[in-house]
């Protein structure tokens, strides 16, 4: 009789990692991360379909055309032979990753699956010599891929693992590529406590258009739905990388968020999140944008259709204010949140970014500014900082008269780890509370007038309005040469009896 209790979230995940060991040291994380997962996503949903396709034969016996009608109404289908399980009966075949290939082409293309799924696989090739060796190589390695997951233990079954788990898995198998892989890996994930503290400052509401503009994998979009509370919400998404675009999709689909729309596009230079030939407009904004990126597009931001740069055009290499001035322009005027991830230095560089910086705050959108720790990214060891914009603080919003900006230093507080740091829930919890309480908490937060900000010329370097620095305890300099005599006088005696004790030894 098949299991029937509950697989464990550790479980699955340590068999998971484990199924990575054909591909370790042979191809590089960031490349075999896209067979892992793909593979994970296929006999996932082949197990849902299956145990479904089992429930309706109890229901209609052997009426093979009347179950896969049924079937069909379901949210995705797999098309005959093209499942997990069907592979599997292949494993053995010359050209296993042909059939793989041809295998995923079916279910993307099935007009069920086409809007949900439609590209997800293109990305990625089974066949390729390239990333998995010559044939016998290659027949090899997807063989034990395959049969790592078939695995009695990795029985994904809906009645032995929820969406939650799987998705959760999935967000689990990108975090350790990322970690494991450094700064290449690192750039399509953001860590879930670094999202969770972005979903809680953003605050979304039931209702709430919700987008991420370098939604990466999609794991920080996921985090902000979730933090709404119900379903009612709509997501969207704009990643460049073609291969990453499909994880979100993929990630969307297994947290059951079919209708999340992730476009493939150049953010920057192409925005594919249009209405009617203006940008659409949302009530949160959250993004964790690749940090001082070159060559994002200077030359023809002038130009720009949608006059997003109308603060000015951020320097060639540094593309941080080319990010941030999207993100305002799409959130919803007079109530839109924005809450983007970025490095240090766009609190006081200057020329350009110092110029748009300036507008931004005359403005009033700025709401806070937080600094967190050290080495929490894969991708990078620097210490970064959250920017919170507001537009409920221009004229006519419900934040109108707030004229202040929230500085919080949590920058030494944190978990520290071998390879990287982690913020713990209670150090999450109390940036948030800090931020919507809005008080000064000595040496950790300080609320600064407009005014203030200005006469600093407008940097917001932390340390200039949050004041950290611990006074040295006072030296007593006369006890201090008293206790270095006394030690002085103590040496030299140790030493007179030593002298002693060598001479009766005849030394």
């Amino acid at each position: 009789m098949a299991e029937t209790s509950k697989i464990k979230q550790d479980e699955i995940n340590s068999i998971l990692w484990a199924a990575c060991d054909t591909f370790r040291g042979v191809i590089d994380p960031s490349e075999y991360k896209n067979y892992i997962l793909v593979m994970l996503f296929l006999k996932y949903i082949s197990e849902i379909w299956k145990e479904h396709y089992e429930q309706y034969q109890k229901q209609y016996g052997d009426d093979k055309d009347r179950i896969l009608r049924r079937l069909e109404r379901e949210r995705f289908v797999i098309p005959e032979g093209a499942s997990f399980f069907d592979l599997y009966e292949q494993r053995n075949a010359d050209n296993i990753g042909e059939l793989i290939n041809i295998a995923l082409e079916k279910i993307e293309e099935h007009p069920t699956n086409k809007a949900k799924l439609d590209g997800v696989f293109r990305n990625i090739d089974f066949n390729s010599e390239a990333n998995l060796g010559k044939t016998k190589d290659r027949n090899r390695r997807l063989k034990n891929l395959i049969e790592d997951f078939a695995n009695p233990k990795l029985d994904l079954r809906p009645s032995r693992v929820g969406e939650d788990i799987i998705g959760n898995a999935y967000i689990y198998l990108i975090e350790r590529f990322a970690s494991g892989a450094g700064k290449k890996a690192g750039e399509f994930f953001t860590p879930g406590q670094i999202s969770k503290l972005v979903a809680k400052l953003a605050q979304p509401q039931p209702g709430d258009r919700i987008c991420d503009p370098a939604c990466g994998s999609g794991s920080l979009l996921v985090e902000v739905a979730e933090e709404v509370g119900s379903n009612n919400y709509s997501l969207f998404g704009q990643e460049v990388n073609g291969g990453t675009w499909a994880l979100a999709r993929m990630n969307m689909f297994l947290h059951g968020k079919d209708a999340a729309r992730i476009e493939w596009c150049d953010t920057l230079n192409s925005p594919a999140l249009v209405e009617l030939d203006k940008l659409m407009k949302f009530n949160v904004v959250v993004a964790n944008p690749p940090f001082s990126l070159e060559k994002w597009g200077a030359e023809d931001a002038e130009k720009d259709t949608y006059n997003r740069f109308r603060r000015g055009v951020p320097p060639r290499t540094k593309g941080d204010y080319a990010f941030i001035s999207h993100m305002v322009e799409i959130a919803l005027p007079k109530e839109g949140r924005v809450v983007v991830i970025a490095p240090h230095g766009v609190l006081f560089r200057g020329s350009s970014e110092g110029r748009i910086r300036q507008k931004l705050i005359e403005e009033n959108l700025l709401d806070a500014v937080i600094g967190l720790p050290p080495n929490l990214f894969p991708s990078t060891s620097i210490p970064v900082a959250m920017l919170v914009f507001d537009r409920s603080r221009e004229e006519g919003g419900a934040n109108e008269n707030r004229r202040d900006v929230i500085f919080i230093d949590a920058s030494n507080e944190y978990q520290a780890g071998k390879n990287q740091n982690a913020l713990l829930d209670e150090q999450v919890e109390k940036i948030v509370q800090v931020y919507r309480e809005r008080k000064d908490v000595p040496k950790y937060a300080r609320v600064a007038p407009l005014e203030e900000i200005k006469e600093n010329d407008f940097n917001l370097n932390i340390p200039r309005y949050v004041d950290t620095f611990e006074e040295e305890e006072e030296i007593d300099i006369v006890a201090v040469q008293q206790e270095i005599e006394q030690l002085e006088a103590e040496l030299a005696d140790v030493r007179s009896k030593m002298s002693k004790y060598l001479k009766e030894l005849g030394v």
